[in-house]
C-alpha cells in the first residue's frame, strides 16, 4: 500500500504552484542538484591540479547528484571492451616511459662532458620523458573516471538539474575549458551562463 494513497504528482505541483507561481517538485529537485552540486566542487577542487584531475573532480562532484537523483544505467555494453583497450594503452605507455628514462639517462650521461649538441639532445630527452609522464597521468585518470561513472548517468543531471553557472563559474575559476565539461550544442544551450557567470559566482 502507498503511504500517500491519495497524493499523486499532479496534485502536489498544483498545491506548491499556489504557494508560488512556478514551483513543482521538479524545482525543489533541481535546487537539490544545484545545491549538491556546489558543495561537492567546494569539497573535491584543487587549485593545484591539473586540468584532467580537476575533471576527475568535477564528474565525481556530479556523479553525487546524479546519486542524489537516481540516474542510474546498467553498465555499458561495451564497458569491459573498452576498459581492456585502455589498460592495454596505459601498459604501452609505462613500457614507452622506462624505455625513455633509459634514453634519458644515457643521453645526460653524455652531456655531462660532452658538446652543447649532446646537451641540448639530453633535454628534449627530459622534455619527452616529462610529456610522456603526464599522458600516463591524463590515461590513468580517464581509467578512473570511466570506471567510478559505468552506472551513472550523468549527463541527465548535468543538462536538466543543474543550474549551469555553476560549472561555467568552476571552470572559470580553475581554469578548465569550457569545451572540457560541454560540448558545443550544450556550449549554444547555455550561452546565456557562459556570458553571466563570473568566476566568482556562487549557487
Amino acid at each position: 500500500d502507498d503511504l500517500f494513497d491519495r497524493l499523486n504528482a499532479q496534485i502536489m505541483n498544483k498545491h506548491l504552484n499556489e504557494l508560488m507561481e512556478g514551483l513543482t517538485a521538479k524545482v525543489f529537485r533541481t535546487y537539490n542538484a544545484s545545491w549538491t552540486l556546489q558543495q561537492q566542487l567546494d569539497l573535491l577542487t584543487t587549485e593545484d591540479d591539473s586540468v584532467a584531475e580537476k575533471i576527475l573532480s568535477y564528474n565525481r562532484a556530479n556523479r553525487a547528484v546524479a546519486i542524489l537523483c537516481n540516474h542510474q544505467r546498467s553498465v555499458p555494453k561495451g564497458h569491459a571492451k573498452s576498459m581492456e583497450k585502455l589498460k592495454e594503452k596505459i601498459e604501452t605507455k609505462r613500457e614507452a616511459i622506462r624505455d625513455a628514462e633509459r634514453q634519458c639517462k644515457d643521453a645526460q650521461r653524455e652531456a655531462k662532458h660532452g658538446s652543447v649538441k649532446e646537451k641540448m639532445i639530453a633535454d628534449k630527452k627530459k622534455k619527452l620523458l616529462q610529456r610522456m609522464k603526464d599522458q600516463l597521468i591524463k590515461l590513468e585518470i580517464q581509467e578512473t573516471d570511466r570506471d567510478e561513472n559505468k552506472t551513472i548517468a550523468l549527463g541527465t543531471s548535468k543538462l536538466n538539474y543543474l543550474d549551469p553557472r555553476i560549472s561555467v563559474a568552476w571552470c572559470k575559476k580553475y581554469d578548465v575549458p569550457i569545451e572540457k565539461i560541454y560540448n558545443k550544442t550544450q556550449r549554444d544551450k547555455f550561452r546565456w551562463a557562459i556570458d553571466m557567470a563570473g568566476p566568482d559566482y556562487r549557487f
